[in-house]
């Protein structure tokens, strides 16, 4: 399977570089080069699409950071703020030949319990699954399309 293999996202422009034989990808919120893996291929188109086509800003959108849980050490992949810093979207990016499987879905549910964010995506770049929290119900519902920025 190629590294730069088309996926059911609107191309990005990024911008790749090759150093000692790996391909670098410069990462559209933290401007440094990152090794380019199946995985980062996905969540750099993702960061391109939450911004180009739904609107929110770079400035809003936060990539692989650490949280803490049951004593564990995790990083999730991204998390898109609203307009107070609220975590509005958290995502989980897999690489294509990854299936979002059950437990792809513990595994972005086990860090909601930490972000609390409206939105969770689950993206292999190909198929992307959405949806919405109901803080009140406590349920998850699938929805049809990615959330628009409303700011």
């Amino acid at each position: 399977m190629s590294l730069l293999q088309p996926l059911n996202l609107p191309p990005a422009s990024l911008k790749l570089s090759s150093k000692a034989g790996r391909i670098f990808v410069n990462c559209l919120v933290r401007k440094k080069q990152i090794v380019l893996t199946q995985e980062e291929w996905v969540r750099q188109h993702l960061i391109s699409y939450l911004h180009v086509h739904q609107g929110y800003p770079l400035e809003k959108i936060a990539v692989e950071k650490q949280i803490q849980y049951d004593g564990f050490t995790r990083r999730w992949d991204i998390v898109v703020y609203n307009a107070q810093f609220e975590a509005l979207i958290l995502v989980e990016c897999k690489a294509p030949q990854i299936k979002l499987s059950h437990e792809v879905f513990i595994q972005i549910s086990t860090y909601q319990k930490i972000i609390g964010a409206a939105y969770l995506i689950l993206s292999n770049g190909l198929n992307h699954l959405v949806y919405e929290i109901n803080a009140d119900q406590k349920s998850f519902n699938p929805m049809n399309c990615f959330p628009k920025n409303q700011f």
